[in-house]
């Protein structure tokens, strides 16, 4: 079980570090490009639903193993 947690938290690292870095370079973009802000206003919000999903599973994942085991 060891190695499942070490190989869950360095995803939820990558993830976490992968949200930050998309929703920067998408304010980056809003500000830059204008015409384009309604397409980036949806993309920072798909990335934020993106992040809620991918925590909400790892932790049903770490609910299920605390319960099976």
């Amino acid at each position: 079980m060891p190695v499942i947690d070490d190989i869950s938290n360095a995803v939820l690292i990558v993830i976490r570090a992968g949200v930050v870095c998309r929703i920067a370079y998408c304010f980056l973009r809003l500000v830059t490009a204008e015409e384009e802000s309604t397409q980036y206003k949806k993309r920072i919000r798909n990335t934020f639903l993106f992040y809620i999903l991918a925590e909400s599973a790892f932790i049903l994942k770490d609910i299920f193993i605390r319960y099976f085991s």
